[in-house]
């Protein structure tokens, strides 16, 4: 064989290999991930407490997802979400998705975040007994669903929530109010509780009689509380990013139990060594913090006695329809 005759094979097969190349389909790009805009209380709250984490550990592209977490007031929060500005809420607490169903917006309670915890604190000597608020001052964030448990707690215990003059403040100024002692007492839940207990340690809660009341009422001890609704035309046409949804946030409450230190320095980067601390202590102990991934269906009775709360201190006319608990599985 002449060197002329292997030159030319040489770059037919060469010619032969880049025409199977262009005909050869292009390799199939990555999907983009899905955007999500999801509306949240700003800190501190439990609605701002796994955002930072799901996104600081990139848990929704993990996921397939770009979530955008945007924060608002509770005011604030109510009005956009149940217009339809926003589609999709984390600071979803039961009451506002009955509320909203109340109101002819058609949303739906996709899974829960944290089950109920809240108390009232006091510094004042001549309040022992919630009983003893008759008559005094509560500041508190009375648009937050937290205090219209807390007065549903009261109402059991016998107390008339009328003859309370609230001072209705905003969820980041309570925590100011106690240490100032500007009120009689002050309604809240975490994390502003352990915030304020690291810095005014004397500070005492006064008894709700929580865990007996609501066994006596619901019959059970799991009170849900926070998580993430959405309008029910999104739902219809994002039926594919729920369970994408539901394991990011379950990824972070994983990456929180595990990683306490970590996850304090996330969710408050500008907070004190002391509230970091505080924050810390609070994710190890579980009990106030009540972090519980669910899928609403699995929380379906536990629902209706919330709602059943409600109507209890007038939230509700009438009891909202089941059509607000979502139920198909996140797997």
């Amino acid at each position: 064989m002449t060197r002329l005759t292997t030159l030319l094979r040489s770059a037919a097969c060469a010619a032969a290999v880049l025409a199977f190349a262009a005909l050869s389909p292009a390799p199939a790009a990555a999907q983009a991930p899905a955007k999500v805009t999801i509306v949240v209380f700003g800190f501190p709250s439990l609605g701002a407490f796994m955002p930072p984490v799901i996104k600081a550990q990139k848990l929704d592209a993990a996921n397939g997802l770009d979530i955008e977490f945007i924060e608002r007031t509770p005011d604030a929060y109510t009005t956009q979400f149940n217009s339809g500005e926003f589609k999709v809420g984390g600071s979803a607490a039961v009451l506002t998705v009955g509320l909203a169903d109340a109101r002819g917006v058609k949303v739906k309670y996709l899974f829960n975040l944290f089950d109920f915890w809240g108390t009232i604190v006091t510094s004042r000597p001549d309040i022992k007994t919630v009983k003893d608020l008759e008559g005094k001052q509560l500041a508190a964030a009375s648009s937050t669903t937290n205090f219209v448990m807390s007065e549903f707690f009261a109402k059991q215990q016998g107390v008339d929530p009328s003859k309370i003059q609230v001072v209705n403040t905003a969820p980041p100024g309570l925590v100011g109010y106690a240490l100032a002692d500007r009120a009689d007492a002050v309604q809240l839940w975490e994390p502003a509780y352990t915030l304020l207990k690291s810095k005014k340690p004397d500070i005492r809660m006064l008894d709700t009689n929580m865990a007996k009341t609501w066994k006596s009422f619901a019959g059970g001890e799991r009170i849900p509380y926070l998580g993430v609704a959405a309008h029910d035309d999104w739902i219809a046409a994002n039926q594919a990013l729920i369970p994408k949804l539901y394991a990011t946030y379950k990824a972070a409450a994983d990456y929180i139990a595990a990683h306490p230190e970590e996850a304090a320095a996330l969710i408050a980067p500008k907070s004190s060594p002391p509230d970091r601390a505080a924050l810390v202590s609070l994710i190890k102990a579980k009990d106030r913090l009540g972090m519980s991934v669910v899928p609403a269906g699995e929380l379906a009775k536990q629902i209706d006695a919330v709602y059943k709360a409600g109507i209890d201190v007038g939230y509700f006319k009438t009891m909202p329809s089941n059509d607000t608990i979502y139920t198909k599985p996140m797997k």
